[in-house]
């Protein structure tokens, strides 16, 4: 699309540049790009949609990357890429080797911190704005947090020193307000309190008068003190919550998000307060497009869907919903279960157990260490809890997993979905680093489901069947279509193939791909005998001496090869005395790029393809 102030935006000093009543048009054009590529590559749009305003705002009033912007997650950077130099690429977004969906410093020198996860911004940001103060630097920093990352524990950390750091220090926090209200301000006088306090004047009138003030011999200090003792004292009567004040911050808000004269009046004050601000903001999420204001949750990490009606392209069930569908019926049938999940219920699949079992489901916020120590919590109480999350934010939890729940032997079932790769996220969310910290973990049991038939029979046996806490791992999407070699066992482990000099040893989505470069290289004359692993901790003696039969081993597995389960397999076979040859293909001292799975699957020599590349090889050799 060409648009009339958007394409000719190359840089943030061309924002600058523009006539104050163009803004509203140049946030149309942002909208509609933003819209028309999500529809089609997929993306966080419902929360990109409502922080268009307040990015114009920020590039107007500071000067990136002097300034420091750092955004929350990074899944609100949208905006952001455009009016930095990105617009021509922002068709390529998360698509392989184009740009990221979130924050990446490798991208552009305005991306000032990579993103991914949550209620980091604060700590980061705080960190730069002391490193400026130490070189005497006087830029500033600015944390743009919310979308529910101001649930997450640590940005109540770094507020809570933050606050402290006194004159001088040129942070500014905004929070993004655009559902919960943390700071609920109502009345004519609240809101006219608020204009005034966001007017660069009223800081500029403070600090004189506090200069004055404290400039009077004797009496200056005393009389200072007693002044802002009765402003607080009115201040409070008006605000609801003073928590950033007391914390040491200048609250400035709430402001409406959508007003770029106000939030540019806003962060002009801000600047002039020559303290840590907090800059209240409320904004819509989904802002623009009527569909995702009224499905803000649907909208907020979408595949591509159709404009016009909001339905995704593609709407095949997946293992999330094959673990809702299951939980939901065995929580019908005991009244203990309970689950856990740290806002995500509608990507892990628990959308309908939240409606089915209010008073049993836990939506935690972004609180994956409290979630984890929650669920002990419950386990100790006599429940049976199971806590929902990703790969890639149970790694913020591996000390509560270890100290909390294995260590004191709490019946607790991680559902860890999205393990192993997840494509068009990138780095920061593939699920490739939980067999190597879960295999570490005494008195803990890890199973990887191959179908979603497997999937139920895991979240029974870790349900029932298993002491002390599990976890079950399954990949984000659809069931693959495996051979017909393959039959539920509902054991452990299971081979295909009579005994050979070769063997294929994997599991999860790997086990699928084995089954196929089997056929494959039979048709060529070699024999190859699978072993599955349907349990990978601890890995079934059974299954590492039927693999010993073979003269040549080969593990395939789609997570990080160092510390992972491969390793583990090689130490049992040579504890056995295996003399064979033992090849180990993972993820290898790397972060995997953004790609499709597909992709990253050929990457690695984890597909088919590459398993009989490999193989065929070595047998050359």
């Amino acid at each position: 699309m060409e648009y009339q102030f958007l394409s000719k935006i190359k840089s943030p000093a061309d924002v600058k540049k523009l006539d104050e009543k163009d803004l509203p048009v140049l946030a149309e054009e942002i909208r509609d790009q933003m819209i028309r590529t999500v529809s089609e590559s997929g993306g966080h749009l419902s929360s990109n949609l409502g922080v268009v305003e307040l990015t114009i705002a920020l590039h107007r009033v500071f000067r990136s990357p002097e300034d420091k912007i750092v955004w929350d997650v990074g899944h609100q950077c949208y905006a952001h890429k455009m009016l930095t130099g990105r617009f021509d690429q922002f068709n390529t977004l998360r698509a392989p080797g184009g740009i990221s969906g979130f924050t990446r410093r490798y991208e552009s020198e305005h991306d000032i911190f990579s993103g991914g996860h949550s209620s980091v911004a604060l700590s980061a940001a705080y960190g730069i704005a002391e490193a400026n103060k130490l070189k005497k630097n006087k830029n500033y920093t600015i944390a743009v947090v919310g979308d529910g990352a101001f649930t997450g524990g640590m940005v109540y950390e770094a507020l809570n020193n933050a606050g402290h750091s006194g004159t001088g220090t040129k942070l500014i926090v905004i929070l993004n307000d655009n559902e919960m209200s943390i700071s609920r301000n109502v009345g004519a006088l609240a809101k006219y309190f608020a204009t005034i306090r966001a007017n660069p004047r009223y800081f500029r009138l403070k600090a004189r008068t506090e200069d004055v003030l404290n400039h009077i011999p004797l009496i200056g200090r005393r009389l200072a003190k007693i002044l802002f003792r009765l402003k607080t004292s009115l201040k409070n009567r008006i605000y609801k919550s003073t928590m950033f004040e007391d914390m040491g911050f200048r609250y400035i808000g709430p402001i409406n998000g959508h007003s770029i004269p106000n939030l540019t009046d806003a962060l002009r004050g801000a600047v002039e307060a020559n303290y840590p601000v907090l800059l209240h903001i409320n904004t819509v999420k989904g802002k623009g497009y009527e569909l995702a204001e009224q499905n803000p949750d649907r909208f907020h990490g979408i595949s591509a869907f159709n404009i016009e009606t909001g339905e995704k392209k593609l709407s095949a069930k997946g293992f999330s919903d094959a673990f809702g569908s299951f939980l939901c019926a065995a929580a019908e049938k005991d009244k203990r279960i309970c689950a856990v999940t740290a806002a995500m219920a509608l990507g892990t699949g628990l959308e309908e157990f939240g409606k089915t079992f209010p008073q049993r489901f836990f939506d935690v916020g972004i609180a994956e260490q409290h979630a984890v120590t929650f669920a002990a919590g419950l386990a100790r109480g006599g429940m049976l809890p199971v806590v929902a999350v990703y790969s890639t934010f149970l790694q913020r939890a591996d000390d509560q997993i270890i100290h909390d729940c294995a260590m004191q032997q709490l019946k607790i079932v991680f559902a860890v979905d999205r393990a192993g790769f997840v494509g068009d996220d990138g780095e920061s969310h593939h699920g490739l680093f939980d067999p190597g910290y879960l295999n570490s973990i005494p008195d803990i049991s890890v199973f990887a489901p191959a179908t979603f038939r497997e999937l139920e029979h895991c979240f029974y046996e870790a349900l029932y069947k298993t002491e002390g806490s599990t976890a079950v791992r399954y990949p984000r999407g659809v069931e693959p279509e495996l051979p017909e070699e393959y039959v539920f066992t509902g054991e452990d482990w299971q081979c295909t193939g009579a005994p050979s000099d070769i063997a294929i040893v994997a599991y999860g989505r790997c086990y699928g791909e084995a089954l196929k470069a089997r056929r494959i290289l039979r048709q060529e004359g070699l024999n190859v005998m699978v072993v599955k692993l349907t349990r990978i901790k601890p890995v079934p003696k059974e299954a590492v001496k039927c693999a010993m039969q073979a003269k040549k081993i080969w593990f395939f597995e789609e997570a990080q090869r160092y510390g992972g389960i491969g390793e583990t397999f090689a130490d049992k076979l040579f504890q056995y005395g295996y003399r064979g040859e033992y090849t180990n293909t993972g993820v290898q001292g790397q972060f995997a790029a953004q790609n499709t799975v597909q992709g990253l699957m050929a990457l690695y020599g984890l597909d088919a393809a590459g398993m009989v590349k490999a193989i065929k090889e070595n047998e050359k050799q």
